[in-house]
């Protein structure tokens, strides 16, 4: 990794599909900070408890980590794209599988948040909420919520160990092995524990394991193709 002859479009999406996906990272973190100094945090009771919690509290940091979220989503499939047209022939099934499940990924968690910015968003401003409960992220029950999760837990943990060992060689190849590797672990491990519904576990290892794999990946392969570039 990568093949002589680098196709450098590859290259170069590969490059700004990595830092893209950083930023997003971070601006969903510093959106999570920002919800928590400007609200009071909200542990699901009811539909009418929580449109009560909209109404009083500003969601602008919550609409943004959305958006981030969004996002994240196809430009993951474009950087395994680019990692898949770099790798040796002899590689290129993994990549492919990875790939498989990365869209995937993608397809559940765009659905999510596309659903959250518009359907619910819209909804709860016309005051329409009759069966919204089912649609909310808010709701730790609701079903499009394990929707979400399929996508963050199974499909994004089995992309992450399929790409994984492609990945070989100098000290920063090494860290995106690592990196992929602990994500597709600590994914695995927040699916095991969504469906056994211990939230706690699910948070350290989605918000905080999941979170901090994925932001240390994402920069290590913009380095790594910024080399690519350079080369």
């Amino acid at each position: 990794m990568p093949t002589p002859g680098a196709n450098q479009l590859a290259v170069k999406l590969g490059f700004w599909s990595a830092i893209l996906a950083a930023a997003t990272f971070v601006i969903y973190t510093l959106c999570f900070i920002g919800i928590l100094l400007v609200s009071p945090l909200f542990m699901w009771t009811d539909m009418s408890d929580y449109v009560a919690y909209v109404q009083a509290n500003p969601q602008f940091f919550k609409d943004t980590a959305q958006v981030a979220m969004l996002l994240f989503g196809p430009l993951f499939v474009i950087l395994l794209n680019s990692i898949h047209e770099l790798a040796p022939a002899n590689q290129r099934t993994l990549t492919r599988v990875a790939l498989s499940f990365g869209i995937l990924f993608a397809l559940l968690t765009s659905l999510f948040y596309f659903v959250q910015l518009s359907t619910v968003k819209q909804n709860l401003l016309l005051g329409h909420t009759d069966g919204l409960e089912h649609f909310v992220q808010a709701n730790p029950a609701s079903a499009l919520l394990a929707v979400n999760m399929l996508g963050w837990t199974l499909f994004l943990g089995l992309a992450s160990l399929f790409v994984a060992p492609v990945f070989a060689g100098g000290t920063l190849e090494t860290v995106i092995r690592y990196a992929f590797l602990v994500n597709g672990t600590v994914c695995l491990l927040g699916g095991a524990s969504f469906l056994l519904n211990i939230p706690i576990l699910v948070f350290l290892f989605i918000t905080i394991g999941m979170g901090g794999a994925v932001l240390v990946g994402t920069i290590a392969l913009s380095l790594y193709f910024s080399r690519l570039q350079r080369q």
